[in-house]
């Protein structure tokens, strides 16, 4: 049976009511109290994990973050990531004045109201994004991260009629359809596999009726899925590195070793332009990097010692000690998490942030760093073939 964006679903005695939403659309957010207000069910699901959860519920949330273990867990990258995902959300939000989300925080306080059990039915979003990047290949990841840096500049209006249109099924498996040509293997983790895990929270919800507040995009998928046995485990897994990912990690810092140590034997004037080469590319377009994030001077003087070194050891990153370095130097006040959501509305503020501009410059040093090895590991080859066979 279908109302609208409501979609209701009988399984093995449970009445199961799935509410399409659009994450920023008013609407949505008076659909889900008006329909939990009605049906009174056993249980809300919603589509949030433990972490998203939690930053809906602690507003000091930006506060209280420390920016240097974020660094130093790796998950520098993650944050970024997911600052510009909710800030391109939130401008979306701003231009209609309503909080993005808010059928998600509307769907918690009704359940609340209602006395329902709350179940958070979405898999934690790190593990779909390292998921994701593990699975798409090197192009997939270009071309990913050029859309996520254009989504900064990009200031399309859409308008509450386009909202409203994202919540039908046949525009949404078309958008869904050309995203899956543009990025073949994104829909899979970002749409197919989180439609098995909510649509498996969904079914194992307690009590006889339960209303699910779900994105549009999830409708059609767990509405097959609730028919199904989803594979739990292997959805919260988080895939091992091909051994080729493994080992090319070392093989090609090995060969560059490798190859600077036979020219030296035959030419040492050769072998330490060879040395020059690797220090000048990698250090320069790192410290460069860091310096086009408008990182401290002597960020970037860190990047340019640290680049030779940790591009020929794959468990060191350049991005790591340049960002600390950033950190110590401009350590973000209390005021730069406070202003985030206003700061990141420009690309002006994005680099003024001192919180976004640590993440920058780690992401701009690491860059500057990878560029260097394949044109510095490029003129070491060229200096050996030509040494070897002079």
């Amino acid at each position: 049976m279908k109302e609208d964006n409501i979609y209701r679903v009988n399984i093995d005695g449970k009445e199961i009511i799935l509410i399409g939403t659009a994450h920023v659309s008013k609407n949505s957010a008076e659909e889900v109290k008006n329909i939990i207000d009605l049906e009174k069910p056993d249980s809300v699901c919603i589509e949030l994990d433990e972490e998203r959860f939690k930053s809906i519920q602690d507003k000091e949330k930006w506060k209280n973050t420390d920016i240097i273990s974020i660094i130093k867990e790796k998950k520098s990258g993650f944050m970024l990531t997911n600052i510009i995902l909710s800030n391109y959300q939130r401008k979306i939000a701003e231009q209609f004045n309503i909080s993005a989300g808010q059928e998600m925080i509307q769907g918690i306080q009704s359940a609340n109201e209602t006395g329902a059990s709350l179940v958070l039915a979405d898999r934690k979003i790190q593990t779909t994004f390292t998921r994701l990047w593990r699975g798409v290949s090197l192009w997939g990841k270009v071309k990913l991260l050029t859309t996520i840096v254009m989504s900064l500049i990009d200031d399309e209006k859409i308008s509450e009629e386009d909202l409203e249109r994202m919540k039908q099924e046949d525009m949404l498996s078309s958008a869904l359809n050309e995203l899956s040509q543009v990025f073949p293997g994104l829909k899979k983790y970002l749409v197919d596999e989180r439609d098995k895990y909510l649509a498996n929270k969904i079914k194992n919800a307690p009590g006889n009726k339960v209303v699910a507040v779900l994105g549009a995009a999830h409708i059609p998928g767990i509405k097959k899925e609730l028919f199904l046995e989803q594979d739990m485990e292997e959805l919260d897994s988080i895939p091992e590195k091909t051994l080729f990912s493994k080992l090319s990690g070392w093989i090609i810092p090995g060969l560059i070793i490798l190859l600077i140590l036979m020219t030296l034997s035959v030419d040492s004037i050769s072998g330490i332009n060879q040395i020059k080469s690797w220090i000048l590319w990698n250090g320069s377009l790192a410290a460069l990097g860091t310096l086009l994030a408008f990182g401290h001077i002597y960020s970037a003087i860190t990047a340019f010692i640290m680049a030779p070194i940790s591009a020929l050891h794959p468990l060191l990153a350049t991005g790591w000690f340049a960002g600390l370095t950033e950190a110590h130097m401009r350590k973000p006040k209390v005021e730069d998490f406070e202003n985030l959501s206003k700061d990141l509305y420009s690309i002006k503020g994005f680099w003024k942030n001192k919180v976004t501009r640590i993440l920058l410059v780690v992401a701009f040093s690491n860059l500057g760093c990878m560029i260097g090895i394949w044109i510095s590991g490029a003129d070491i080859i060229n200096t050996f073939i030509k040494t070897i066979f002079k």
